[in-house]
């Protein structure tokens, strides 16, 4: 049986290897290998947790302020911090920013290749091209005349043989389903949500002074001041206008272009509704807080897991019943590699063990990843957006439930369809629509605060590390775009004693567990057709569909164990 080895994956962030046995025309086994070492837990002890945030958000650059978030909730949470409600909604806001403009980029910029053949599109007859747009979206850039002048670009493009990220495409695969004239639109709107997602990331220079890596939060709250009365303030009522009207263009966006795309692109690969399922088991921790941020019963997505597929029953998520195991990771344990570790006790001791570059395969019979393997009470979760909407369906969220079976009954799929490829792909939309309509709800809240003369932001409490227990333990977490984000956080004598992040794409991309348990990677791979080895276009679907963020999960040094690149 010949095995495909697909190295790097690209169109992701970080270094991701996959391989795949395929015997029959469809993968029987896969492997997932994350081939960089992650070292941020390191870097950070002995720091004052205060600052923890500030290196935690450099572990990547694509997902920005996520780790942010989740360290200074690990610190709250550790030193009992309850933050005010406007820097509650603050932080909302610039999440919800961050899951829209994320997944925006994702479908466009580094999933729709495996669905959209750019060349086809130099076929397509622009006129028949504007009547599929316009029967389909009230999106005003739909003339013949428009797509034409895209159509003129691409061939521009193809004639000057510089065909940058789309000259490495399986064009003319004959997985690719969609007539030329819907690729020629999925093509514009490539272009289309390049603007947009520059323009609408202007709401995190308001609220965070930059993007990447925002500068305005802080263990207790946010930095960001509210002022009624002074026009230089971060924000005042004409700051809070444009955020409005930026999140209103959005939400046009996200329901005129991705969401009708979305439905078009499905409507053609309805075979994709019924692959790449995986593991059937889906946690989330909670997302957006409605009140305080320390009652974990009052969140916009609920937390909570869905196991073997039951939508008919939630069951309690519980940061202590996390752990995870190296069995198949380049570490070791002090007390055996066999043993899975909650967090609080993690150790991160790295130890490659792999074969020496060039190799053809690795031995997957021993340790093959840089990841670990988290587990939630001894089982493989998968999360992200898929996860967080089916809890939030099965817990009855009755805006998620009326979206989600009006999009099923366009599709003319049940719900047990969302259990696969494309279902992650329309999870991902139906959220964006979800955070794209409350993100001016929470903008107009901040306003009304900010009006009444409510203008807290930071709790200061307990700023001064005098008035902090000798010890201390701590979890933050957050839903970042790619799933269930966890900082664990242990404070001795005011320092970071421990530290360990589990992070979205390593509960995906894992590689076995000491049980031999598949990571969601590798069991969503199981019976993917695959056409041609050489160009296996269907893995690559299945493994896009998960957004991989590599970044996070490992980091920066090659298999001899030279430094590529160093923190500060």
């Amino acid at each position: 049986m010949p095995r495909i080895v697909v190295d790097p994956v690209t169109r992701i962030e970080g270094h991701l290897r996959i391989e795949a046995q395929v015997d029959g025309g469809a993968v029987t086994d896969a492997w997932s290998s994350g081939t960089m070492f992650r070292g941020i837990e390191l870097i950070l002890r002995g720091r004052d947790p205060r600052e923890a945030w500030i290196w935690a958000q450099r572990i990547c650059g694509v997902c920005t302020m996520v780790h942010a978030l989740a360290s200074v909730s690990a610190v709250e949470d550790a030193l009992n911090i309850e933050i005010p409600d406007n820097a509650r909604l603050v932080r909302n806001i610039i999440a919800a920013t961050q899951t829209i403009q994320d997944h925006v980029i994702h479908f466009y910029h580094l999933h729709a290749l495996d669905w959209v053949d750019v060349v086809s599109a130099l076929k397509a007859d622009p006129a028949t091209t504007s009547r599929l747009a316009q029967s389909i979206s009230e999106w005003p850039l739909s003339s013949a005349a428009y797509f034409r002048g895209v159509q003129d670009r691409v061939s521009a493009l193809v004639a000057s043989r510089q065909l940058s990220l789309f000259g490495s495409g399986y064009w003319g695969h004959p997985a690719y389903h969609l007539p030329p004239e819907a690729n020629l639109m999925a093509v514009a709107h490539y272009l289309e949500a390049l603007k947009f997602q520059r323009d609408f990331i202007r709401i995190h220079a308001v609220l965070g002074g930059k993007n990447p890596h925002l500068q305005t939060f802080l263990v207790g709250g946010m930095t960001t001041s509210l002022d009624p009365n002074e026009p230089g303030a971060p924000l005042n009522p004409e700051r809070i206008d444009f955020l409005i009207q930026v999140a209103q263009s959005a939400a046009d966006f996200v329901r005129q272009v991705y969401i009708a795309d979305v439905l078009a692109v499905a409507g053609f690969y309805q075979d994709w509704f019924g692959r790449g399922e995986g593991l059937g088991n889906f946690m989330c921790y909670g997302a957006f807080p409605q009140g305080s941020v320390r009652d974990l019963h009052n969140f916009f997505l609920p937390r909570g897991i869905v196991l073997n597929r039951d939508l008919s029953t939630v069951h309690p998520v519980a940061p202590g019943n996390v752990t995870e195991y190296v069995a198949h990771s380049w570490y070791d344990y002090s007390d055996g590699d066999n043993t899975a570790k909650n967090p609080y006790e993690g150790q991160t001791r790295p130890r490659y063990t792999g074969p020496k570059p060039p190799y053809e395969f690795l031995d997957v019979n021993q340790k093959y990843s840089w990841l670990k393997a988290p587990r939630y009470e001894d089982k493989p979760m998968e999360v992200g957006p898929l996860a967080r909407l089916l809890v939030a369906y099965a817990s009855g969220q009755a805006e998620v439930k009326s979206l989600v079976d009006s999009t099923l009954a366009k599709l003319k799929a049940p719900p047990s369809a969302l259990f696969s490829t494309l279902g992650r792909i329309a999870a991902r939309a139906l959220e964006t629509q979800l955070l794209a309509g409350h993100l001016v709800g929470w903008i107009q809240e901040l306003g009304k605060n900010m009006e009444s003369g409510k203008l807290d932001i930071h709790n200061g409490q307990k700023w001064d590390p005098g008035t902090w227990p000798d010890t201390a333990r701590g979890f933050g977490f957050f839903e970042a775009p790619r799933g269930s984000l966890g900082h664990w956080v242990e404070i001795e004598n005011q320092a970071i004693k421990n530290y360990q992040e589990v992070v979205p794409s390593t509960w995906n991309a894992g590689p076995r567990d000491a049980h031999g348990q598949r990571g969601a990677y590798e069991a969503a791979l199981l019976k993917t057709p695959v056409a041609d080895p050489a160009q296996p276009l269907e893995i690559l679907r299945t493994i896009h569909s998960f957004d991989p963020c590599l970044a996070c999960a490992v980091h920066v040094v090659d298999a001899r164990g030279k430094t590529r690149a160093r923190e500060g």
